[in-house]
């Protein structure tokens, strides 16, 4: 047995890129046929997990004095214990299953299978984000030290509701790249530590730069328009009514659709497309 094959159990080094894409390929199949109610029930995971890493997020950068660049550093690194749950403990995300289309890319799965998974996917990871900033917004722990926790997440989402669609779009490009770029290197990786050092970075990066991820979205939009009836926050933070119109119901679809559709070209377009022409077209000679 050569002694970098992949499936040499006494073989340590992260698989070779052209293994990535293999496995990636392979894996893509199973999850897009996977039955529904699996689906379903594991994308609402997903989209819970993620809510974790947001509130984590939030709550670790309320009234942080220190400077700009190290706050952003800090949102990014605890957002990662999002992907670090999905990854790890097994559940369906909608912006990582975007590589999915390399298994369609080689003729494996078909174009109705492919959509009716992202759509389902897309679907539970609502329902978990949404229910996890129900249940973070009822269980009170934002009360304290003068609202900051609450303060950040309504701004966050207000901000978020305020986006131009066409600068929307192009930060859910760049997020998603980052977000597969991170399930990418989880691929190559054969430990739990080396699954977590490959999410950090990435997530850190995508998080701190402000670019924009459809799921995250929906927790933090969810949350907003909960903490957006609370007269004591809005108060804290200093809104007037007219600064919060932006954040309603048709704000949270302006914002995810284009988030959602740039998302869409980062992943399955920038990374899995991009992969696929260079490992796995016919022809290509990793």
């Amino acid at each position: 047995m050569p002694p970098n094959s992949a499936h040499d159990p006494n073989h340590f080094d992260a698989y070779a890129p052209h293994e990535i894409a293999e496995r990636v390929r392979d894996v893509g199949v199973r999850k897009v046929n996977l039955d529904l109610p699996s689906m379903l029930a594991l994308s609402v995971l997903a989209g819970a997990f993620i809510g974790l890493g947001a509130c984590l997020s939030t709550l670790s950068v309320a009234g942080f004095d220190g400077p700009y660049g190290l706050r952003r550093l800090v949102a990014g690194a605890t957002f990662s214990l999002g992907l670090i749950l999905v990854v790890l403990a097994g559940a369906e995300l909608f912006t990582g299953n975007n590589l999915a289309v390399m298994a369609w890319a080689s003729g494996l799965v078909r174009t109705r299978a492919l959509l009716r998974s992202w759509a389902w996917v897309y679907v539970g990871n609502f329902v978990g984000a949404a229910a996890t900033a129900l249940l973070v917004f009822l269980s009170a722990p934002w009360v304290t030290h003068q609202f900051q926790a609450d303060i950040v997440a309504l701004n966050t989402a207000l901000v978020k509701s305020q986006l131009p669609p066409f600068e929307a779009f192009f930060l859910g490009v760049l997020a998603n790249a980052l977000v597969c770029l991170s399930v990418w290197l989880c691929f190559g990786a054969r430990t739990t530590t080396d699954k977590i050092l490959s999410i950090v970075f990435p997530i850190t990066a995508f998080v701190a730069l402000g670019f924009e991820h459809s799921i995250a979205n929906m927790y933090f939009l969810s949350m907003g328009l909960l903490l957006k009836t609370q007269p004591a926050v809005i108060e804290a933070g200093g809104w007037g009514a007219e600064s919060l119109r932006a954040l309603s119901a048709a704000g949270v679809v302006r914002n995810l659709i284009p988030v959602t559709l740039g998302n869409m070209v980062g992943g399955a377009g920038l990374v899995g497309g991009m992969y696929w022409f260079i490992y796995l077209r016919r022809g290509a000679r990793p």
